[in-house]
């Protein structure tokens, strides 16, 4: 590719015969893009296996009384689609009596009678969310990003939400900026809104921020159904 350089900028020439000038400037982006990720994954990928350490003995004990309190599998898996619409199994700690929470599942509504007892309490505090630390730990999620639904939720408001599939743009997170915002309170325009604030600014510090305000909302047992 022919190419010439001046002083104080470069410019490449995509051809001789029609040259169009590209300055190095506008690369800036694009490394900032890439400069983050990077720092995304190392972040995800350090602290998913530092929290799977350390948490391992609170989730044996959730994973106990999953199991004493309700017949059914202690793990409750479910076919969610990721960056790009990539199809992934997305983990968490069975909440539901095992006859009425098939992948195809209805919407869970607040004071929802398939609920069990112990998962009241796991959704209460999000601790059913903890096995979602392998999901991020693989490559499937990240700590933060828009909520992963499945295929059959976004089959359903095709037409109805426009470009609601837009939010597969990024990597699905275990909270989100729509989370912090509402979560189950929001409609899907009302998340898809948040969505994507955060895909149009995400960065180092948004995602800090995401994080820290996760945290009053999982003690103060706000978003939870």
């Amino acid at each position: 590719m022919p190419h010439t350089f001046q002083k104080g900028r470069c410019r490449m020439y995509h051809s001789a015969m029609e040259p169009r000038p590209v300055s190095c400037s506008s690369f800036a982006p694009l490394l900032r893009r890439m400069s983050y990720l990077i720092l995304k994954r190392g972040f995800d990928l350090v602290f998913s296996l530092v929290l799977l350490v350390t948490c391992a003995l609170l989730m044996a004990v959730i994973a106990l009384v999953v199991w004493l309190d309700s017949p059914g599998k202690i793990i409750y898996t479910q076919i969610r689609l990721g960056y790009g619409g990539k199809p992934f199994t997305i983990y968490k700690f069975r909440s539901m009596q095992q006859s009425t929470a098939p992948d195809d599942a209805k919407w869970t509504s607040e004071n929802d009678t398939r609920i069990t007892r112990v998962g009241h309490i796991l959704r209460l505090t999000h601790l059913d969310e903890l096995p979602q630390l392998l999901n991020i730990f693989m490559g499937e999620m990240s700590f933060v990003g828009p909520r992963p639904e499945r295929p059959t939720v976004y089959d359903d408001l095709d037409g109805k939400v426009e470009n609601f599939r837009s939010r597969m743009q990024v990597m699905p997170g275990l909270t989100g900026y729509a989370q912090v915002n509402g979560g189950y309170d929001l409609n899907p325009a009302e998340k898809l809104k948040y969505d994507l604030i955060y895909i149009n600014h995400c960065s180092v510090l948004f995602d800090l921020w995401c994080l820290l305000k996760t945290i009053p909302v999982v003690f103060t047992m706000k978003g939870a159904r």
